[in-house]
C-alpha cells in the first residue's frame, strides 16, 4: 500500500494499554480532509516527544499508510515522527465549525443499523446519537495491578530506549491500570420501540476523569464522576463515537463522547 500525505482532525483517543512492540499503545480515531472517519493504530502516544502530542480537536498532518494486517476500511497505521501538530478547533459560541467538520458524517439513531452497517459495508467506525443515557454502570476489574506479563511491556520502553533521541524523550510515568470498567446503558427508538443498549467506554478522557475524581475526592469520587457521566455531559447533544473490535468485529465500544450544546429551537427555523 502507498504511504500518503493525511490531514486528520482529531477525535479520539483511547486510554492506553500495555504492548509487546510499543511498551503502550492507544487507539486514534479522526475525520479527514474528505469529511471520512479514519482510524490510526498502534499509536504510542504517551511515548512520543512532546510537541508532538496532540489534542482532541486538534489537526495533525503525517504520513499514513494503509493498515497491513488490519482489513477495516477505516483502519490505517501512522508515520510517527512525521506527525506536524496544527491548529486547534475550538467550540465558538455554538460549536459551529465543530458541528460543520462533523456533518458529512452520517449520524445513526439506532445501533442496530450502526451493526447492520458493518455487516453490509464493513463499518468498523459510526456516530450514533442515542434518545437518552439510561445509567452507567461501573464494575471492578477482576484484577486491579497489571499482571507480571503486562508490566513488563509497559517498563521495556525505558530499557531499550523510545522512539526519540534522549533529549526529546517525555518524562514518562508507568501507565496506571483503571481498577474499574464503565458502560454506558443507553436507550434507541422513542416509545413502545425503545431498545436498550450497553457498552463499553474505553475513552482517554473517561479514563483521565475517573483519576482526577479519584485524586480530588477520595473515597466520594463515584458521585462526582457520575454527575459528570450521567447528568452533565447527557445534558448535551450527545453523540457516541462507536468503533468494533478488530479481532471481534461484532464487539463495539463507546471510544469518544462528543457532546455540543443544544442548538436553541429559535435556530431551527
Amino acid at each position: 500500500m502507498a504511504i500518503v500525505d493525511a490531514r486528520i482532525l482529531i477525535l479520539c483517543k483511547t486510554y492506553p494499554s500495555p504492548s509487546g512492540k510499543y511498551a503502550e499503545t492507544t487507539c486514534v480515531a479522526g475525520l479527514d480532509e474528505s469529511g471520512k472517519l479514519i482510524r490510526l493504530f498502534p499509536v504510542p502516544f504517551r511515548l512520543i516527544a512532546k510537541d508532538l502530542q496532540f489534542k482532541k480537536w486538534q489537526w495533525i498532518e503525517a504520513k499514513v499508510e494503509k493498515a497491513k494486517k488490519d482489513h477495516r476500511p477505516e483502519s490505517f497505521t501512522i508515520k510517527v515522527d512525521t506527525i506536524h501538530v496544527g491548529e486547534m478547533v475550538l467550540p465558538g459560541k455554538d460549536w459551529d465549525e465543530r458541528r460543520r467538520l462533523l456533518s458529512p458524517i452520517k449520524a445513526y439513531r439506532d445501533f442496530d443499523d450502526v451493526e447492520a452497517a458493518r455487516q453490509t459495508a464493513a463499518s468498523s467506525l459510526a456516530i450514533l446519537k442515542p434518545a437518552r443515557i439510561v445509567g452507567l454502570d461501573i464494575e471492578p476489574v477482576s484484577d486491579p495491578e497489571w499482571t507480571n506479563e503486562e508490566l513488563a511491556k509497559l517498563v521495556q520502553e525505558q530499557k531499550q530506549g523510545g522512539l526519540f533521541d534522549d533529549d526529546d524523550k517525555p518524562s514518562l510515568k508507568t501507565l496506571r491500570k483503571l481498577p474499574f470498567d464503565f458502560y454506558y446503558r443507553y436507550e434507541c427508538r422513542d416509545g413502545a420501540a425503545a431498545k436498550v443498549f450497553r457498552h463499553k467506554l474505553v475513552d482517554w478522557e473517561v479514563g483521565a476523569l475517573y483519576w482526577n475524581c479519584h485524586r480530588s475526592y477520595g473515597r466520594v469520587w463515584e458521585r462526582h464522576f457520575r454527575g459528570q457521566l450521567e447528568q452533565k455531559i447527557p445534558a448535551k447533544d450527545l453523540m457516541l463515537l462507536m468503533g468494533n473490535q478488530h479481532r471481534f468485529q461484532d464487539q463495539w465500544l463507546i471510544i469518544s463522547l462528543i457532546y455540543p450544546p443544544h442548538k436553541m429551537q429559535a435556530e431551527l427555523f
